[in-house]
């Protein structure tokens, strides 16, 4: 009988258990005539060049090679560079978890001196790299022919050219991501894909009217189509950011209900995964945060009371989160569309305390400003001018508290002013808690309440309150005949 030994049965196994891959990269760089200088490996993380983060370094030899050895089981591969010490010359390749690649560079003839070994990925980059020198230098001879062009016919001949050859840069991406499924390269070419609106009449559902939004509709509904939301090596491109910010701000509707929806649509096809959940989250906060759009803060609050306070933000510490927990709650009592917290404070004239809910008038205007601010001092006489123009007919009352100042300064301000007939108060002992209520930062603040003091307008100056009115009148309109 055949003897099986402990070595071969070893052996058997081993061919019968798959090995586990090493987490990490190996990357060998070697570059003729650089020589005692360090080299970095950088990455791009959500958005374009120059915001690039170095991520390892190694340095030259004397025959000029450097090797990067890591072993990292967290590392996502993507659109890596490798950037010489002059942080100047540099060249991007595709680096995908547990490659062992090496590189020989001709420093000369960048960006196509890239020679790759045992990565076939990058050698089809490399190709796409050749095509686009070729694109490159064809856009540059259309542009002279623009140029040149002397008559309509002329310039729609180069344009019908142009097309042709934009034509022809999506057919390349597309044949490649055909024929390479999966790959980091055909991912990243899917991401750049933009949606073609099929060209004719579209009706709507009659058969008879033109849809006029049709483009709009299908553009936006088909945006993220090639983008894998799955593929969190996406985030070490620079795609991500500037996709965010053309939907985001250019194709969704700027109104709380709509950004909160298109919200839980990235966050959702981000889900599970680590880096790209991650940065849409911290994009989608930060940039209603930033938002001059009024009502942006209720979007804030909705954010952190879904996604933060729900352990969503796993890369925050607790007193990060804190932060935004705090912040949330201090926005959250006077979001557009909720009743106003009351104010009492002192009248300025006679020293009794002041009601602001017992303002009665179709509308009250809420100035929180100081007789010192600079800003202050130009804007409460155009609203002033504002306010006898048309907010008085409009049945506005106005109710001030100053921020800062005595009580002197203050009444100097009043009447040099002439704002003698807005009920104008301040808070001398400081007991009131208006600042937390209405999250006064700076001055001056301004919100708008309606007959029944709901919020309809926050952060406004003279500019802008009487279109919050207008507009709140012409909701009430519509209302109205929709009942009849």
């Amino acid at each position: 009988m055949k003897r099986i030994t402990l070595i071969a049965t070893l052996a058997f196994l081993g061919l019968a258990t798959p090995s586990i891959a090493r987490q990490g990269y190996k990357v060998h760089l070697k570059i003729p005539g650089v020589k005692d200088s360090m080299v970095y490996l950088a990455h791009y993380y959500g958005k374009p060049l120059p915001t690039i983060y170095k991520r390892d370094s190694a340095r030259f030899d004397k025959n000029g090679n450097a090797e990067f050895d890591a072993t990292d089981p967290e590392f996502v591969g993507g659109i890596y560079m490798m950037l010489l010490s002059d942080k100047k010359t540099y060249f991007e390749f595709l680096l995908n978890n547990n490659d062992d690649i090496s590189i020989n560079v001709t420093l000369s003839k960048l960006p196509e001196g890239v020679k790759f070994k045992n990565s076939p990925e990058n050698d089809r980059f490399q190709q796409y790299v050749d095509f686009l020198k070729g694109y490159s230098a064809g856009q540059e001879a259309l542009k002279k022919e623009i140029a040149a062009a002397k008559t309509a016919a002329d310039t729609a001949a180069v344009r019908k050219k142009a097309m042709a050859t934009s034509k022809d840069l999506t057919n390349f991406r597309h044949e490649y991501a055909s024929k390479n499924p999966g790959t980091l390269l055909a991912n990243i070419f899917n991401a750049l894909d933009i949606p073609v609106v099929p060209e004719g009449d579209h009706l709507l559902t009659d058969g008879k009217t033109k849809d006029s939004t049709f483009s709009y509709t299908y553009y936006k509904s088909h945006f993220w189509d090639g983008f894998n939301y799955q593929d969190d090596r996406l985030i070490h491109t620079p795609i991500l950011d500037a996709k965010l910010e053309e939907y985001m701000n250019k194709l969704v509707l700027p109104y709380p209900d709509s950004v909160e929806h298109e919200s839980d649509f990235l966050l959702k096809k981000a889900d599970g995964t680590k880096d790209l959940f991650k940065y849409t989250l911290w994009w989608l906060t930060r940039n209603v945060e930033n938002s001059k759009v009024m009502g942006m803060d209720e979007v804030f609050v909705y954010l952190v009371e879904n996604y933060y306070m729900k352990g969503k933000a796993f890369w925050l510490t607790n007193d990060e989160l804190n932060k935004y927990m705090e912040r949330a709650m201090k926005i959250a009592p006077n979001v557009i569309g909720n009743i106003a917290p009351d104010v009492k404070t002192k009248n300025v004239m006679n020293g009794k305390d002041e009601s602001m809910h017992a303002l009665k008038g179709n509308y009250t205007l809420l100035i929180f400003y100081s007789p010192d601010c600079g800003h202050c001092q130009k804007e409460m006489p155009e609203i002033d001018s504002l306010y006898r123009a048309v907010l008085k007919d409009k049945g506005v009352k106005v109710y001030t508290v100053a921020t800062e100042g005595d009580e002197k300064k203050i009444s100097e301000f009043i009447t040099k002013n002439k704002l003698e007939s807005w009920t104008n108060t301040h808070d001398p002992e400081h007991t009131g808690d208006w600042r937390g209520k209405y999250d006064v930062y700076s001055t001056p603040t301004i919100y708008l309440m309606d007959d029944k003091k709901i919020i309809r307008g926050k952060r406004l100056d003279h500019t802008n309150i009487y279109s919050v009115i207008e507009m709140q009148e012409r909701k009430a309109r519509d209302k109205a005949a929709q009942k009849k």
